[in-house]
């Protein structure tokens, strides 16, 4: 096989700290490229607020930021910025290809062929999360962009199978290409548990923790509703969710209060690294009840922490946890029960599910999933030069 001279790579979308895992995605798999295709030049072309963190990514010398001027953040701004701008800016750089990371993408590229990653359909599943405006805006650009583009990637099959059914795309078009996780970087001192267990109001019972947004799809009523209904023997627990509170928060409060657990629940809304490794060390188990994902990077974050995990079975999250995790229906209260009850109560469980994480996060590498896009774009440019005879 062999690599692109130049590769575009659209990072339009990339708004530092306001992307969530999409963030993760660019930063990680262009690292990865670079390192991967050291003959390639990738040129990263970057918004306003993108351009000077992207610069100090730590990136190989083969990645260089182009900063087209537009901020991220104002969506239709950027958007028209990749329908128009991007594909004659790709094509001045005689890219050989290009790639958009983040789901939208150019419908028409001025000819230099086109590969977009998308991440997740969320917002044909959940349409009422998104603002009127963002939904029809996604609606009208992301599928006639994954129609025309040469090749399409996604970070699951559980994708693939939704770009199929959802947007028309020939699933021989698709490369399903599974995310990494960067195990071995350095991650920070967890901060001392007795701190954190006084300054969440934690007492010295087990914890239960889930790192996850409350948004609606992430199903967090009815987690809490199943550690509710954990009983007898369970009063010493707490629920910790971590993550960005959203517009659900205020609602999830009233929730736990009228399921009679508003002091044992805590939301803790962000907080730093080191608190959240700290948090990770002293729980007894994590949950991740969510309803749809696109591939799920929490539950890997748990398993390479040696935390056992209880994993909700739907959409792609069997595809990341394999048999290294207790799988529960979604949508059944009792069987989130029954995992989250097993695995506090059970401590020869917990070891194999521990010890069954291991092996499994050692197949989520960067290199690995930057190998299947590399492939995705020999595809493309193979069958540009069989095109042109």
């Amino acid at each position: 096989m062999s690599a692109p001279r130049r590769v575009g790579l659209n990072l339009l979308y990339l708004v530092p700290g306001q992307v969530g895992g999409s963030e993760v995605y660019a930063r990680e798999l262009v690292g990865a490229l670079g390192r991967s295709a050291s003959e390639t030049e990738f040129l990263a072309f970057a918004n306003d607020e993108g351009a000077p963190s992207l610069a100090h990514a730590g990136w190989p010398a083969n990645v260089r930021i182009v900063r087209l001027p537009v901020r991220g953040a104002n969506k239709p701004a950027r958007i028209a910025t990749e329908l128009a701008r991007l594909p004659l800016a790709a094509r001045r750089a005689r890219v050989e290809l290009l790639h958009s990371l983040g789901t939208t993408g150019p419908i028409a590229t001025a000819g230099v062929p086109h590969v977009l990653s998308i991440l997740d359909l969320i917002y044909e599943h959940y349409p009422d999360t998104f603002p009127t405006a963002a939904r029809l805006g996604l609606r009208a650009v992301v599928g006639p962009a994954a129609r025309r583009a040469d090749r399409v990637v996604t970070i699951s099959e559980a994708v693939k199978r939704d770009v199929v059914e959802r947007l028309r795309v020939p699933p021989e078009r698709i490369d399903a290409v599974l995310l990494g996780y960067g195990a071995e970087k350095a991650r920070s001192a967890p901060a001392p548990e007795a701190a954190l267990r006084a300054r969440f109001g934690l007492g010295d019972g087990r914890v239960v923790l889930c790192v996850s947004a409350a948004l609606v799809h992430k199903n967090l009523p009815r987690l809490i509703d199943a550690f509710a209904t954990l009983g007898e023997g369970f009063d010493d627990c707490r629920l910790v969710l971590v993550g960005h509170s959203g517009r659900d928060s205020e609602a999830l409060r009233a929730h736990a209060e009228r399921a009679g657990v508003s002091d044992r629940v805590v939301q803790t809304g962000w907080i730093e690294s080191d608190e959240l490794e700290g948090l990770f060390a002293l729980a007894t188990c994590c949950a991740y009840p969510s309803l749809h994902e696109g591939f799920g990077l929490p539950p890997l974050e748990a398993m390479v922490r040696d935390v056992p995990l209880a994993c909700s079975n739907a959409t792609s999250l069997p595809e990341v946890v394999g048999d290294a995790a207790e799988l529960f229906d979604p949508t059944d209260l009792r069987a989130i029960r029954d995992a989250v009850a097993r695995l506090l109560s059970d401590a020869g469980r917990r070891a194999e599910l521990v010890e069954r994480g291991r092996e499994r996060v050692r197949q989520f590498t960067w290199e690995r999933c930057a190998e299947g896009v590399l492939a995705s774009y020999e595809r493309v440019l193979a069958a540009r030069r069989s095109a042109r005879g």
